[in-house]
């Protein structure tokens, strides 16, 4: 028996969620079929499955990881069964850990957001976002989930792409809807409805509302460790389903740009 972990990416639309939900469609529950259909006579608990990072219902992943137990000697056929037998969860990477290994302690993690531009002041974006770098109190920009909501972010990089203007997040962990409200205020000021003293009396702690931006323009980019290397295999199922998506994505972007 060997223990893994694994780089998967997903788009969020197709999940209530990544955690495991009884009667609902979820990331984790996937994965418990994906692996209970390669390792047969196994019960679910004997996988001792675990994600790195929760993501909420809508919310994409090109790079979160799991970690579970795996009878596979050899890695990469479990990265080519895995991708051969998954219709939603792309198995991209594998590293070999060991049993004290938690990926939840991640070094780091990167977010993007892609808010979409039409009617928004670029330059006030880019002032917006500097006031959440560094450390502050974060219990207006978040749901409360009984974890310290003070902690830093490293650095918020914001770039013109494709007609969005896409923020990028670097820390070591995020509060649980944190960057959805953070972005709701970005596009609130950058709109000129909110401005940036409204900001900082909210990261003051003044009870200021600023909803919650759409779940499906936020992707978690990377979740990454100094000490584990993931190897990537060149599976032939990945590229497969991966060409197929791509064809698939192209005809649907060339139907809807003639509507």
């Amino acid at each position: 028996m060997k223990r893994v972990a694994i780089k998967i990416a997903y788009l969020g639309r197709d999940y209530s969620g990544s955690q495991y939900q009884p009667g609902l469609k979820t990331v984790v529950g996937d994965v418990y079929s994906d692996l209970e259909s390669i390792t047969k006579d196994v019960d679910r608990k004997w996988f001792d499955l675990k994600v790195a990072s929760r993501t909420d219902a809508g919310v994409n992943a090109l790079d979160n990881v799991i970690v579970f137990n795996t009878k596979f000697d050899n890695v990469f056929v479990l990265l080519d069964a895995l991708n051969g037998v998954s219709r939603r969860i792309f198995y991209k990477s594998v590293a070999e850990v060991d049993r004290t290994f938690n990926p939840r302690f991640a070094d780091f993690r990167t977010y993007k957001y892609n808010l979409y531009s039409e009617g928004i002041d670029f330059n006030k974006v880019v002032e917006c976002s500097k006031l959440f770098v560094g450390k502050h109190n974060f219990v207006k920009f978040c749901k409360s989930d009984a974890r310290n909501t003070v902690l830093s972010i490293e650095y918020i990089n914001v770039s013109r792409i494709d007609g969005f203007i896409v923020l990028t997040f670097r820390s070591r962990c995020f509060l649980w809807n944190m960057i959805r409200r953070i972005m709701s205020a970005v596009e609130s000021v950058g709109k000129g409805m909110h401005s940036l003293n409204d900001i900082k009396d909210a990261l003051n702690g003044e009870n200021i509302n600023f909803g919650m931006a759409r779940p499906d323009a936020l992707t978690l980019a990377e979740v990454s460790y100094n000490n584990v290397k993931f190897l990537y295999s060149g599976s032939k199922q990945y590229y497969k389903r991966l060409k197929e998506e791509r064809l698939r994505n192209a005809l649907e972007s060339s139907f809807f740009s003639q509507l």
